[in-house]
C-alpha cells in the first residue's frame, strides 16, 4: 500500500519530469548579457533574454536536465522509505534491529516531508505533511 504523502510526492515529480521533458535538452548562457538559449543538435534558439544576470542565471540551473536529475534523485529518497516501512512491518518486535528500522523510517518519513514542502501550495497537499 502506497503512503498518500509518496504518492502526492511522485505526483509532483511526474508533473515536472513531464514539465522538464517537453523543454528540452539544455539551456546556456551566452556572454553577460543574460540571454538564454536553448540548444538542440547545432540549433541555438534565443528564450529569453534577461536585464539581470541573476535571472538569467537562475534559468541556467534549472535546466531541465538538472531537473530531471532532481526528479530521479527524490525518487530514490521516496523508494528508499517505502522499502524502510516493508522491512520494518516484516521485521517482528524480536528483530534485533527493530530501533534501527524504526529510526530509518522516521527519519526517511521526515526527508519526505522536506522534499513535499515545496509543493505546499498545491491543493492536494496536507498540512500534517508540513514538518
Amino acid at each position: 500500500m502506497i503512503n498518500a504523502l509518496v504518492q502526492f510526492l511522485n505526483d509532483r515529480l511526474d508533473e515536472d519530469e513531464r514539465a522538464a521533458r517537453r523543454a528540452g535538452d539544455s539551456f546556456r548562457q551566452i556572454g553577460e548579457t543574460g540571454v538564454i538559449v536553448a540548444t538542440e543538435g547545432d540549433r541555438a534558439e534565443e528564450c529569453a533574454s534577461a536585464n539581470w544576470t541573476g535571472i538569467a542565471d537562475h534559468i541556467v540551473r534549472h535546466d531541465p536536465t538538472r531537473v530531471l536529475a532532481e526528479v530521479d534523485a527524490k525518487r530514490e529518497v521516496a523508494n528508499a522509505y517505502e522499502r524502510a516501512v516493508a522491512e520494518f512491518q516484516n521485521s517482528g518486535p524480536a528483530m534485533v534491529s527493530y530501533d534501527r528500522l524504526t529510526g530509518s523510517v522516521s527519519s526517511l518519513r521526515t526527508a519526505l516531508e522536506f522534499l513535499a514542502l515545496p509543493y505546499a501550495d498545491h491543493p492536494d497537499y496536507r498540512e500534517e505533511w508540513r514538518p
